[in-house]
């Protein structure tokens, strides 16, 4: 009997399957998943998770165990997982746990993750979990896309009330938004049409200009990798003694930056025992292995697709 591993997000599902080997035998992508409480979320929920199990060549197929892992939580979608595949152990989970689980294949370690948000997940060697971050746009999300648009928007708001350095932020962001002034594309992120993962891609033009030598820009870079760095060690901290050895991911879009990927993995490898480098796997084959961790069965995944990580 095979196995089932999703990870839904905001913006798509991916389904895998595997078999009783740990080899993997499907592969489906749908649309996103992670309302189920708003008008029409349930039908929108298992349309998206019955199409990319379609996809992946699992319509109608029985499964032994199931694990979801999804982005805003899990708590509104294990019913409607058990309902549509009845027999099955199911497991639901957040995002950041099959994200670290794909990312060090299943072994004790940490994931840092920042895309649109930002958070630290990992798991020591007692098998016990923590995370620091994932607050929100609000209250946290420190290093993620949003937040890193947040502070060169800043800068350029600054620079036009005449307060801050000149940077080659402000014609960059207005130039690829449109807008007039800072401060009109300031009231232009306050409307529905610029929703956050929108504001968040204008990330790669703080990279871009720290690359061309903005000092403000760079520093926004520098800035970002500080406190992605510090999440982990908050975790590392919880989780694994003074020099004991640690691996550390990384994942998510921000992390496409040259210049933040290697910043952050200086900072982290300062720390004694920590080793950092990309995930192993992606968070859709993290939550097959977490259905395999269901039923006990100890396996190595094998032919895992190229997925984004």
């Amino acid at each position: 009997m095979n196995f089932l591993g999703i990870d839904g997000g905001q913006s798509s599902t991916t389904a895998l399957i595997g078999d009783e080997t740990g080899r993997v035998v499907g592969y489906g992508r749908g649309g996103p998943c992670n309302h189920v409480e708003g008008p029409g979320g349930r039908d929108k929920f298992i349309g998206a998770i019955s199409g990319c199990v379609a996809a992946a060549g699992g319509a109608g197929m029985r499964f032994r165990a199931v694990c979801g892992g999804f982005s805003g939580g899990p708590a509104d979608k294990e019913q409607l997982l058990t309902e549509m595949f009845p027999g099955a152990q199911v497991f639901t989970t957040n995002d950041a746990r099959i994200a670290l689980t794909g990312a060090t294949a299943g072994e004790p370690g940490i994931v840092a993750i920042a895309g649109t948000g930002s958070i630290a997940f990992g798991r020591g060697p007692d098998g016990r979990t923590v995370r620091a971050g994932g607050w929100g746009y609000v209250f946290g999300d420190e290093g993620g896309g949003f937040d890193l648009v947040r502070q060169a928007l800043r800068a350029a708001l600054r620079e036009e009330e005449g307060w801050g350095p000149r940077t080659s932020l402000t014609p960059a962001l207005l130039a690829e938004t449109g807008a007039a002034n800072a401060n009109d594309l300031l009231h232009r992120f306050y409307t529905t049409d610029w929703a956050r993962p929108r504001v968040a891609a204008l990330s790669r033009l703080v990279d871009r200009e720290a690359a061309n030598g903005d000092a403000v820009a760079e520093d926004l870079i520098h800035a970002a990798a500080q406190q992605l760095a510090g999440y982990t060690a908050a975790v590392r901290g919880m989780l694994f003694a003074p020099g004991e050895s640690a691996r550390v991911a990384w994942i998510g879009g921000v992390f496409q930056s040259d210049r933040l990927r290697e910043r952050y993995r200086l900072i982290v490898e300062l720390e004694d025992g920590n080793f950092c480098g990309p995930p192993e796997h992606p968070p859709a084959a993290g939550a097959l292995l977490e259905a395999y961790r269901l039923t006990g069965a100890g396996v190595s995944l094998s032919g895992v697709p190229d997925l984004p990580k």
